[in-house]
Formats: structure tokens, sequence, C-alpha cells
């Protein structure tokens, strides 16, 4: 099965979340491609069982080059359906927009019909990195990856 874990990142902190979450999917046997949004078109989002986006909280909503592929990935609408989806986030502080930001993301999963799980006792919307904390965020990317994995092998076998 085959995940695909995007993002965009201007910093390296969101490259860094989205290369140990692709590192777990694989150790938990799944077939994964990490791409920057800018090396991506929406057509390829349709060759993926599962989906993970992850961006930088920009006042409190995903990058504008995520934006930008979810608008163009109208052409594929209920061609997702049915997909595992996803989301990660960093942010500079506690109360920087994180949810909003992850909310932004999985709307427009949600919209195109896949299915998303919370965690009852991680980040409950999805991985959020703090600042330079990246031994934290490190730990809630694995735990996601993990569960992640689990469901679109439930899900998708």
């Amino acid at each position: 099965m085959k995940v695909l874990v995007l993002y965009y990142s201007k910093t390296g902190v969101t490259q860094q979340m989205a290369n140990v979450i692709g590192k777990t999917l694989k150790e938990e046997k799944l077939q994964v491609d990490i791409f920057p949004v800018e090396k991506v078109t929406a057509e390829v989002l349709a060759d993926y069982k599962g989906i993970i986006v992850g961006s930088p909280t920009y006042y409190g909503t995903l990058a504008w080059q995520l934006k930008k592929l979810f608008d163009e990935s109208i052409a594929l609408h209920g061609r997702l359906d049915n997909r595992v989806g996803g989301a990660f986030t960093s942010s500079a502080n506690l109360a920087g927009g994180n949810e909003t930001t992850l909310f932004s993301i999985l709307q427009a999963l949600l919209i195109h019909g896949m299915i998303i799980q919370g965690d009852p006792d991680g980040d409950h919307y999805g991985p959020v990195s703090l600042g330079d904390d990246m031994d934290a965020a490190e730990r809630k990317c694995r735990r996601f990856a993990q569960r992640f994995a689990q469901l679109v092998k439930k899900i998708c076998s």
C-alpha cells in the first residue's frame, strides 16, 4: 500500500516531521513517498491509499502552497473517497493556531471523502511541533505514523 507524506517547509521543521513520519511508516512495511508540495501535482494524489499533509502554522491556517494544491485537487473530487488522511503542523508556540491549521488540512481531506482518525491520548488531531523541541515532535510523529499505518492496513487491505 502506497502512502504519500506531503509537506511545505520553509525553515525545515515541517520537513523533519515529514521525514520522521515517513521513516516510521516504512518501518510499518508501507510503501512511502515523501515530497515537498512543490514537487507534486494534484493528479498524483489518486495514486495513494493514504495521504498525510504537513504545514507550518501561518496565521492559523495552512501554507498557501498546500491550499493551492487542494484547490487544484477539485479535479479529483470523489476519487479519494475512502482513502486514509492525516495532518501535522509546526508552530513557534502553543497558542499559535496549531489546531486551526490542522483543521484546515483535515477539512480538505474530509471533503474528498477521506477517513481521518483522531487520537485520544496523543495530539488529538495530528502531531504538532512547538518551537525547536524536536524530541517531543519526533515522539508525536512516530505515534501518529504507527496509528496511521494500522488504519491504512485495516481500511485498504
